[in-house]
């Protein structure tokens, strides 16, 4: 039996693995205990998640920070990475004593912006959460594939700080190397000494989302044999500023789905997912936290900053097309949910669209963690993962009253997380300018 918070422990047999009473004899694609598995072409792998970790204000760990959005613990304060002095609205999700060097072991941090260190020390968390025998891993066939909203832009500060102070001259040459936002993944592949694919995703907010698919496809088509996913985002003085002029930053604590709620709290982090053939995490006794069933993604560049509800139903069609579930299979939506009012508008109208009056029970750690930008589906991937895993429904922690204009039997999981088994889980990520990206994972019977 799968035990609450069980990271770390060996998984038991089940009908999945090897061996197992009604396991098949060889092939683990032919096992008829995986949603979606109609879906599949032929050849093509089943892909789960075998490995976590996270760098967030709720803790540094996938146990700490899982344990605290079901707990549903705030991780917002007072921002301390750049200067508030003007701004009304100075709070932040921030990492508190960030280290990264007792973290990483191959790399120097120096050679990296601080995004760029989130990115590295989750994967490298998630590598040892996965529990890989020396080997267990080929190198030359991991890819790095990570989403940044504002790449190294707490680097890009200081430059410019230093052009307007001293000149062109003046710049420094360590943070110049440090600036480019393609070096986030860099970081991970450096970090992990991988051989494979490195790619880093611009996509905004739902960017996250977007390595996680493209991983995803990398590993299910055989171009690569393994991949650390994810997204990473520093707090930073331009983006908090960007949100403060778009009248979008809440006056205290965001409070998605609430009647009440006034905006986004801008964070930070870094979060990575392991991901690997099902056949080879079966092979070496791997623990599942799930499978990685499909996505969609869709942009429909219809307005800057507005989300457009039916380009946002037409993603939610093309994730389930591709993982090969339909509306009523799906047990818990992991919203977009930053607390403003036309995100929740929008999300909540194209779910509708889509799910009619079967709306699952839908809710937003950024009630908790606040917006960690290019982060942020990566972060709800790794919740969608543990609710599975261990059974439980993510809260909307800070919701007092559901929004009525959101329209009736609205289940927003408030206060703390809910026993639950979801089955497949729907993960959200939307971002400026109609991009928007979602993840399908399903539970793997341990």
């Amino acid at each position: 039996m799968r035990r609450p918070g069980a990271y770390g422990r060996e998984p038991e047999a089940s009908a999945c693995t090897p061996g197992a009473p009604g396991a098949p004899a060889r092939h683990p694609e032919a096992a008829t205990c995986a949603p979606g598995a109609s879906a599949r072409k032929p050849g093509e792998r089943r892909v789960v998640v075998t490995g976590m970790g996270a760098v967030s204000s709720l803790g540094i760990g996938v146990r700490p920070f899982v344990e605290s959005i079901r707990a549903g613990r705030s991780g917002i304060g007072p921002a301390a990475e750049f200067d508030t002095a003007g701004f009304e609205h100075t709070r932040a999700g921030e990492v508190p004593d960030f280290a990264p060097g007792r973290l990483l072991r191959r790399t120097d941090p120096g050679r990296w912006g601080r995004s760029g260190q989130f990115a590295a020390a989750a994967a490298r968390l998630a590598v040892q959460d996965a529990a890989l025998a020396p080997g267990a891993l080929n190198l030359e066939r991991t890819a790095a594939c990570f989403g940044t909203t504002n790449g190294e832009s707490q680097v890009l500060e200081r430059l410019v700080a230093q052009w307007v102070t001293d000149g062109l001259d003046a710049l420094s040459p360590r943070l110049i190397g440090q600036a480019d936002a393609g070096r986030i993944a860099a970081a991970v592949a450096a970090e992990l000494g991988l051989g494979g694919e490195v790619l880093t995703f611009g996509t905004a907010c739902a960017a996250g989302n977007y390595a996680i698919g493209y991983a995803y496809d990398l590993i299910r088509g055989g171009a690569a044999d393994a991949a650390l996913c994810g997204g990473a985002d520093a707090s930073n003085r331009a983006t908090h500023a960007g949100f403060h002029r778009l009248g979008a930053l809440a006056e205290g604590e965001p409070r998605p789905f609430d009647a009440r709620r006034d905006g986004i709290v801008t964070a930070e982090g870094g979060a990575a997912l392991l991901l690997e053939p099902l056949d080879a995490a079966l092979a070496r006794g791997a623990r599942i936290y799930a499978e990685v069933l499909g996505y969609g993604v869709t942009c429909d560049a219809r307005h800057m900053t507005n989300p457009d509800p039916s380009s946002i139903a037409a993603c939610i069609r093309a994730a389930l097309a591709d993982a090969g579930v339909k509306p009523g299979d799906v047990g818990y939506i992991c919203a977009h949910g930053t607390g403003t009012r036309a995100n929740e508008a929008a999300e909540v109208s194209a779910v509708r669209e889509v799910f009619a009056d079967r709306v699952p029970p839908i809710s937003s750690i950024k009630s908790m963690l606040g917006h960690t930008m290019g982060a942020a589906s990566a972060f709800g991937a790794i919740v969608s993962c543990a609710a599975l895993y261990e059974g439980f429904l993510p809260p909307s922690a800070t919701l007092r009253e559901v929004d009525p204009e959101l329209g009736p039997g609205l289940d927003c999981v408030p206060g703390r997380a809910r026993a639950a088994r979801p089955g497949v889980v729907q993960n959200h990520g939307f971002a400026f300018g109609g991009n928007n990206a979602i993840t399908l994972f399903g539970e793997v019977p341990q």
